[in-house]
């Protein structure tokens, strides 16, 4: 059997994590008709079909699944081996991936990503924001940043910014036609927004004071996925909302957003910059922790 070449198995790694020839084609750097090629031999080597292909997606067959849960250590690995190659010269260089959702990603490019790039030109920053919790190491990131509840415990987790509040708000108008509620319960009988996780489930409502929780299940017409796209759905008056306190406040400063049931809005543990506890941790990452750590 042919080996397949360092070159193809990076290749079919960049498919098999993207899910598409186009994102992969653009991540690696080649045109999508090579990387087609490349794939196609690359599956005549083994003898195997690794790939499903559509029109307009990409699936892994179960041998594309094996391949890929054995190959995505060992090609970080070996990153990690030439990252260290690199700064033991220098400086650290390479590319290093990291994976969140919208909120996370905004949080690192507010805060330490403008000084990780000034301070480390050599290496290639990939941010992927996405709503759907993924496993990083399967997929091939070097690092995630999720709200702590989310990290898995097998996991190193290092706190990025503070705590975190969720609020309940909506418009002016709505409250003037609907009454406040004074409690959480009190939202049952209103219209409010519901909210779409990334695993399917609607969310339900989180309060806290003093000691005292309350979880609803509160109900309403409209169900997003996004906490901006909520934001937005209150301050047109379509209901209330419940978002995490950043996406609201410059609404909410200027007038077109109000909070309601705000006594039992307690801060709650905010977000992580996580990563495998098992692995050795690449240069291009240890500098991104520990930038993330003097922030603090």
């Amino acid at each position: 059997m042919p080996r397949p070449t360092l070159h193809d198995l990076h290749a079919f790694a960049a498919v098999a994590t993207q899910r598409s020839f186009r994102r992969a084609a653009d991540l690696i750097g080649v045109s999508r008709s090579s990387l087609s090629h490349a794939m196609r031999g690359l599956e005549a080597d083994l003898g195997l079909r690794l790939l499903n292909r559509t029109t307009r997606s990409v699936s892994l067959t179960p041998e594309g699944q094996r391949l890929l849960a054995r190959l995505a250590p060992l090609l970080a690995d070996l990153d990690a081996a030439l990252g260290d190659a690199s700064a033991a010269a220098g400086q650290p260089s390479g590319t290093l991936r990291v994976n969140g959702n919208e909120a996370a990603i905004r949080m690192l490019l507010q805060t330490v990503i403008p000084v990780y790039l000034s301070r480390y030109p050599a290496v290639e920053v990939d941010l992927v924001a996405q709503g759907q919790f993924v496993d990083i190491v399967a997929d091939g990131f070097d690092a995630g940043v999720r709200l702590a509840e989310a990290v898995p415990k097998d996991m190193i987790a290092v706190p990025l910014g503070g705590d975190v509040r969720f609020l309940a708000v909506a418009s002016p108008a709505y409250l003037a036609r609907h009454p406040p509620p004074a409690t959480p319960d009190g939202l049952l009988s209103h219209r409010c927004i519901r909210q779409r996780l990334p695993s399917g489930k609607r969310y339900r409502w989180e309060f806290e004071r003093q000691g005292e929780t309350r979880a609803i299940d509160v109900n309403g017409a409209l169900t997003l996925d996004n906490s901006q796209l909520m934001v937005e759905a209150a301050a047109d008056g379509l209901g209330i909302a419940y978002v995490p306190e950043p996406y609201a406040r410059r609404l909410l400063d200027a007038g077109a957003l109000l909070t309601v049931c705000e006594a039992w809005c307690s801060p709650t543990d905010g977000l992580r910059l996580y990563y495998p506890a098992n692995r050795h941790v690449p240069p291009a990452l240890r500098a991104l922790i520990d930038l993330v750590r003097s922030a603090r």
